[in-house]
């Protein structure tokens, strides 16, 4: 069964939108929020600490990787601001993202071939800090052997084409644009495995969507916030938490063959 790890980002982004002036008052709190999951059934707590502070704040990692119980997951950038962050604060995983000061969220994966070269001395220096290191990457095969050559750990896979696709398609898994999305993510989950990496998928995944990534065979974690937290507004965070996590359960029971569609 995959782990669910909850990315509590934009519990921060709500708490930001109106209080500004520093992390010691304000609501919500982003460290009930990581109990609240954590008492949902959550396996591990993900944070971006972006360049820009736009939603997490140093402050915040700092609070929540001492109090968390399960797999603190920080997702950053490959500056050198960051790998000193997170060689202070010593998460579990250091997952390596792409960042762009207008996006929204991240809109693509790490460009593992074109900065080869400055990422084995990234990974390097996390490792030494004892960090697992983990790149967020699309479902192409040169990136994954990049990742591989650069020494990660992890490869996170990019779902956001596949989630893109299932919403085009209404979720009609006969569809062929939705199935191509599908068997990418497969193809390149069993690339890492064969060169002894993890294998760990997330963006954009939903409650809707995310039962046919749940399943496939040898994915070790999804990443998975926004959904999480949009449906925390009305049922309540540890509610939202479980809700997913019994859909992960649920996957090991999900038809992946071809022709055996629910």
């Amino acid at each position: 069964m995959a782990l669910l790890s909850v990315n509590i980002d934009h519990v921060a982004t709500l708490r930001q939108a109106r209080y500004r002036k520093g992390p010691d008052y304000g609501e919500p709190d982003i460290c009930r929020a990581a109990h609240e999951a954590e008492m949902g059934g959550a396996d591990g707590l993900t944070m971006h600490l972006r360049e820009d502070r736009r939603h997490v704040i140093d402050r915040d990692i700092e609070r929540v990787r001492e109090l968390a119980r399960v797999k603190f997951n920080l997702e950053m950038a490959a500056t050198t601001e960051m790998v000193r962050i997170a060689a202070r604060v010593k998460p579990h995983t250091a997952m390596l993202v792409p960042e762009g000061r207008d996006e929204v969220t991240t809109e693509g994966g790490l460009d593992c071939a074109g900065g080869l070269r400055k990422l084995k001395g990234v990974v390097a220096r996390l490792k030494d800090a004892g960090c697992v290191v983990s790149a967020f990457i699309d479902p192409d095969s040169p990136q994954i052997e990049a990742a591989y050559k650069a020494g990660f750990d992890v490869c996170e896979v990019h779902t956001g084409p596949y989630a893109r696709a299932f919403a085009r398609a209404g979720g009609d898994m006969f569809d062929r644009r939705l199935t191509v999305e599908l068997e990418r993510i497969a193809i390149a989950g069993g690339e890492i495995l064969a060169r002894g990496m993890r294998f760990n998928a997330g963006h954009a995944l939903n409650y809707i969507n995310v039962m046919p990534v749940a399943a496939m065979p040898g994915v070790a974690e999804l990443h998975i916030g926004h959904a999480i937290i949009s449906r925390a507004v009305f049922g309540g965070l540890r509610s939202a938490v479980a809700e997913m996590k019994s859909l992960l359960v649920r996957a090991e029971d999900f038809p992946m063959h071809e022709g055996d569609h629910p």
